[in-house]
């Protein structure tokens, strides 16, 4: 157990078999190390995929069944999002079997340069308009981390000149090495308290992004927000962002990028609140990544949003529709509907452990509420005696409420603060049927 890099001769225990934990062990093997891969509940198609890769796929049902299948192991890596109090956990300490994460064993083969983003809300925006930046620059990027990309897998390209790195509270809370040269952390707001122990835990492991930098490296706080505030780090090089003040903010009707100004408000191609800080965000990542202002302009003035992020999906009779599905807390939806009136708001779905009274306060914004999922309950007692509020069992139930209770002026508005887990496999599954149903009802108009 001296060991303190994976390498040739290491034996690296693996639990979960996800996209990460096939990354991790393919890069893993290739390293020479010896693999033990362990998950809850694997599929047939996990198992298919560890025999085609010569690992076993073990399956403990206890820390005591864990414990006599790890013997001689080196290092021990957690899925992303294995919850905090998983017995996987105490029987690595109970071991002394170190933890590491897909970030750390990056850390270790590889030292090109990351640009890492974290944040409550807008990671995957600002890591897309980044990576665009620095493309339209002509420096060679990769998305990854949080993405369909692991970062164990990005390295392998050696093309790559930067890693733009979407670094979540679960990659980074087991982190010890992962040593970006620039570390942004856009925001906070509750999320995640099914994996989390609490909120504090939740901060702390956002508070990781920031852990190992230096005086050559930069730090990038939203300003605004109070917790990123507090945890400035005190060794690196900081910059901000926010509305009106920071060294990245809007003056006197100018996008203002490190105190450089750059160009017009009015050339953003978005400019709701939440758009116009995360524009400010990534113009302050990509420069100071090496990207020029003629790009970082171009890509503010074109960029035109990613799927089920407040997709506008059309209207009829004059009821706008728009697919806010990425949307998983109360302070998203708050993002999505404070621009609006007379909105028709369909939200639930299951709940991760967070309080959504919160979104009670939206209140001035909405016409009527539509709870589904199951946090419907939840919402409904949120609503009772603020707005109207319906329940509906199906997404096609949802939709066909709407609709009938719209009226020329609304919007009506996806935006579920809570994951799909209960009625589909990802957010992306809840968009698309979401905007099948409701194309169904624009086109009769188009």
């Amino acid at each position: 157990m001296t060991q303190t890099l994976v390498d040739e001769g290491s034996t690296v225990a693996l639990f979960g078999f996800g996209i990460t934990g096939r990354a991790v062990t393919a890069a893993l093997l290739e390293r020479k190390a010896s693999v033990l891969v362990f998950d809850d509940s694997p599929s047939e198609e996990m198992s298919g995929i560890a025999q085609a890769m010569g690992v076993d796929l073990n399956i403990p049902n206890s820390e005591q069944g864990l414990q006599e299948l790890i013997k001689g192991v080196d290092f021990a890596v957690p899925t992303p999002g294995l919850p905090e109090n998983h017995f996987f956990f105490e029987c690595m300490k109970e071991k002394r079997i170190p933890i590491l994460t897909e970030f750390d064993l990056s850390a270790q083969w590889d030292q090109r340069p990351i640009l890492a983003i974290t944040g409550t809300n807008g990671k995957t925006t600002v890591c897309t308009m980044v990576h665009q930046m620095l493309k339209k620059s002509g420096r060679a990027s990769a998305l990854a981390g949080n993405t369909d990309t692991p970062l164990v897998s990005a390295i392998g390209n050696e093309e790559t000149e930067t890693m733009v790195v979407e670094a979540s509270s679960f990659r980074l809370s087991r982190s010890q090495q992962f040593k970006p040269q620039v570390a942004a952390w856009l925001n906070f707001s509750p999320d995640h308290l099914d994996v989390h122990r609490d909120l504090n835990a939740y901060e702390e492991s956002k508070k990781v992004i920031w852990k190992n930098l230096g005086p050559k490296d930069t730090a990038i706080a939203g300003i605004e927000d109070e917790v990123v505030r507090r945890n400035i780090p005190p060794a690196a090089t900081t910059l901000t962002f926010g509305f009106s003040k920071g060294d990245s903010r809007i003056d006197g009707g100018m996008v203002v990028v490190n105190d450089t100004r750059l160009f017009e408000v009015g050339e953003l191609s978005k400019t709701s609140p939440h758009d116009v800080l995360n524009s400010l965000a990534a113009a302050s990542i990509a420069s100071e990544g090496g990207a020029s202002n003629s790009a970082i302009r171009e890509v503010l003035s074109t960029f035109s949003g990613l799927p089920h992020r407040m997709t506008y999906l059309g209207s009829k009779e004059g009821v706008r529709w728009h697919n806010d599905s990425k949307s998983t807390t109360p302070h998203s939806v708050a993002a999505a509907v404070q621009g609006f009136e007379n909105v028709i708001l369909i939200v639930g779905g299951r709940n991760k452990g967070i309080d959504l009274s919160p979104l009670g306060n939206l209140k001035k914004h909405l016409k009527l509420v539509i709870a589904i999922g199951e946090a419907s309950e939840e919402i409904q007692g949120i609503f009772a005696n603020i707005t109207p509020v319906y329940v509906a069992n199906t997404m096609e139930g949802a939709v066909n409420l709407a609709e009938s209770q719209s009226r020329e002026g609304d919007s009506v508005i996806l935006s579920p603060g809570c994951a799909s887990f209960d009625w589909y496999q990802n957010y992306s599954e809840r968009g698309d049927d979401f905007t099948k149903l409701v194309n169904e009802i624009v086109m009769e108009q188009a």
